[in-house]
């Protein structure tokens, strides 16, 4: 889709990767950083990561161009993206989708600018807002009462915010949820451009909708103005790289400026080489391996719910608004009928079977299946959910079900966060005003943030999710004994 390349563009050159094997076989002498010096320096990381991974961690120099302002092998792998994703523009990223998504706030939003959202987004959306003081309008999402999952945006509620608050600059989507929930994107995207706002699309979880047919749509496909699309996830890339795509309403220059305000000047090599080749496999057999993830997906929900006692959830659950549409590709599996938190199911599969699986919240688990999964593993999983019932299961009375709670929300995520604080402890705490983040990790959205009102409901889940064992992450208290809040309020 880019216009005007300099390069001419084929989906089966990684120009960042080949660049680095023909400086590879240049031997330079290295009078530069990193000062390992390829390896020579560190032995023992050598030993661990091999020669080959150390050999090409190097720094940016004229043969292999510069990240923060790319000229050659580096914009040529960036176009090649776009064109691959269907963007007019795409940003590698080497800080997480983390990254992208802060830069899409940051671009969209200035101090004291609205932006509408859901709540059940991920920290790093409150974060950016922290950053530019941007206000947040939230629009809260359904809840499925059997599960205890927050949906998608409806409609009616996307609408009714964007009149409400008319000089919003954006509407922010989850393109799907961590539990593969996708509102109704094209909707969406229509009635934010109708209003003269642009439509954000975090799609952390749904990189694979580029390339999967039967998948719900994509933002580029959607006409979203900016999505951040977490390669290392689903795209096979390594962890922390990521994909920015802009569509072509977004100015990528000022894009660009953004990225470099908070991005580091030492980009490494090592990720943005596994985006190029990551991007070279999808683009050559994409469709073809997520057709095959779905597939192993839907027979791993048949086997699953054939055991009893869970429910891995899918299709059924798509009514045309809330839950739009939804990613087969996700194995989400409620686990409160065997009378089990899904956080100990997720504890028990590490300890007992080997199974390390996304992650385990109040009710439900996810087994995140992607391009390197095989049918043997998802037998191995179904076998062991099937043993852990058998086994552990109890009386589900007293098990807490909802994860999500309505925010109340007095002061803007930027206030509340510099403002003056004191910190007291936890259940002394109920009343006041937050001035931190609590959440699970994962899946990284805040229990509580910045400006929202402490409730006795949010004290209790913070308390059962801890001794359910759930990874509480947030607070300046490492033990989450206290929490800071805002003095006299």
């Amino acid at each position: 889709m880019m216009i005007g390349s300099r390069f001419k563009l084929n989906q089966n050159h990684a120009p960042i990767h080949e660049a680095l094997e023909t400086f590879r076989r240049m031997r330079v002498v290295p009078f530069d950083v990193p000062g390992h010096k390829r390896g020579r320096g560190n032995p023992e990381l050598t030993e661990f990561l091999g020669q080959k991974c150390v050999g090409v961690d190097v720094n940016s120099m004229k043969p292999l161009d510069n990240l923060c302002h790319p000229v050659s092998v580096i914009r040529e792998a960036e176009e090649l993206a776009a064109d691959a994703f269907g963007a007019a523009h795409a940003f590698l990223m080497v800080g997480g989708t983390t990254s992208s998504v802060q830069t899409m706030v940051l671009t969209a939003c200035k101090r004291g600018d609205e932006i509408i959202l859901p709540r059940n987004v991920h920290r790093s959306v409150l974060n950016a807002l922290v950053l530019c003081g941007a206000i947040p309008v939230y629009v809260n999402p359904e809840v499925d009462q059997r599960l205890g999952i927050s949906l998608g945006m409806r409609r009616e509620q996307v609408e009714k915010a964007i009149k409400e608050h008319p000089k919003a600059v954006a509407v922010l989507v989850n393109n799907p949820t961590y539990y593969g929930i996708c509102s109704d994107l094209r909707a969406i995207v229509k009635m934010a451009h109708d209003a003269g706002m642009l439509c954000l699309a975090d799609e952390a979880h749904g990189t694979h909708f580029y390339f999967g047919g039967g998948l719900p749509v994509s933002a580029m496909a959607a006409g979203a103005d900016m999505a951040s699309v977490s390669m290392h996830k689903s795209g096979g890339s390594l962890t922390q790289s990521s994909l920015l795509l802009t569509g072509p309403g977004v100015h990528a220059g000022y894009v660009r400026q953004i990225i470099n305000l908070t991005q580091t000047t030492s980009g490494s090599y090592l990720l943005m080489s596994s985006l190029d080749i990551s991007r070279r496999n999808l683009a050559q057999r994409g469709r073809q391996i997520f057709h095959q993830v779905a597939d192993m997906a839907e027979y791993a929900r048949e086997e699953i719910n054939a055991i009893g006692g869970y429910y891995a959830f899918g299709k059924e659950l798509v009514n045309g608004n809330s839950v739009f549409d939804f990613d087969i590709t996700k194995l989400s599996v409620h686990t409160l009928d065997i009378g089990l938190a899904g956080i100990e199911v997720y504890d028990i599969l590490r300890d007992e079977y080997d199974i390390q699986i996304e992650f385990g919240d109040i009710g439900n688990i996810l087994a995140y299946l992607s391009i390197g999964d095989r049918a043997q593993e998802v037998e191995r999983l179904v076998s062991a959910l099937a043993e852990i019932r058998r086994r552990f299961q109890t009386d589900g009375s007293g098990l807490l079900s909802q994860e999500y709670i309505d925010p109340q929300v007095i002061t803007s995520p930027q206030e509340a966060f510099y403002a003056d604080k004191c910190s007291l402890p936890l259940r002394e705490t109920e009343g006041k005003v937050c001035s931190e983040f609590v959440m699970c990790y994962p899946p990284g959205i805040p229990i509580l943030a910045p400006g929202e009102r402490i409730t006795a409901e949010i004290l209790d889940y913070i308390e059962y999710a801890k001794a359910k064992g759930c990874n509480m992450t947030g607070p300046e208290d490492p033990d989450i004994l206290k929490l800071n809040v805002l003095k006299g309020r």
